[in-house]
């Protein structure tokens, strides 16, 4: 049977939220929904496989990444519980993961099959809404993410986190969540150049960090 965690999970995904439970239950008793389990850091969809499902995060969090040929990494974004990945493939020409998968912490996915999302964008008018949603968001988010990286400097898209992060924290000590190293994967640069960008950035008085926060000493920088 399925568990009750499991059906909360699904009441605050956009796409589920507004199925009754016990027609959650039926499609999992069908097959229609099923769990799987990854280990953190293991590949959950290598580049270039098929997509066959929609994966909704139960538990866990998976980052978007691409390798390239002199490895270096790029982590296009993350997900965490509720989230969905997949919506934007599944009906396409060439339904194909441009990039790696990858669990960043222990994760468990609930596969909604090509059928099932068929049926539900058929028979339900909130679903195909929420579902076209999906995938419009996707679409800005790889769109957004492109331009980052092909039209800021080093420092430009090092300021921008900045004042993402001083929205959200509403402190001018920005505390990071996360390492130098996927700091720098999130900004699509390498670990030594972050490291001598922000140097750079604090002999110019505009901000001092240590290994856990970054503190904007130019309030100029703010937007």
């Amino acid at each position: 049977m399925i568990k009750n965690k499991f059906l909360n999970i699904l009441k605050i995904n956009k796409l589920f939220k507004d199925i009754p439970s016990d027609t959650i239950i039926k499609y999992y008793n069908e097959n229609k929904l099923i769990f799987s389990d990854y280990k953190k850091n293991s590949v959950i969809h290598f580049e270039s496989e098929v997509c066959k499902y929609v994966d909704i995060i139960i538990e866990g969090e998976v980052i978007v990444q691409r390798i390239d040929e002199k490895g270096n990494v790029l982590t296009i974004t993350q997900f965490v519980g509720g989230d969905n990945l997949g919506e934007n493939l599944l009906f396409s020409n060439h339904p194909v993961y441009p990039m790696s998968i990858i669990a960043k912490k222990d994760t468990i996915l609930l596969q909604v099959s090509k059928e099932l999302i068929l049926e539900l964008c058929q028979e339900n008018k909130n679903f195909l809404l929420q579902f076209l949603n999906c995938i419009s968001v996707k679409t800005n988010i790889l769109t957004s993410k492109i331009q980052s990286i092909s039209l800021k400097s080093i420092r430009e898209s090092i300021i921008d986190f900045l004042n993402y992060e001083y929205r959200l924290q509403g402190n001018y000590k920005i505390n990071l969540e996360m390492s130098k190293k996927d700091l720098a994967e999130r900004l699509g640069i390498q670990r030594t150049s972050l490291s001598r960008e922000l140097n750079k950035m604090k002999k110019d008085g505009l901000v001092d960090f240590d290994a856990h926060s970054i503190t904007v000493k130019d309030l100029k920088i703010l937007k």
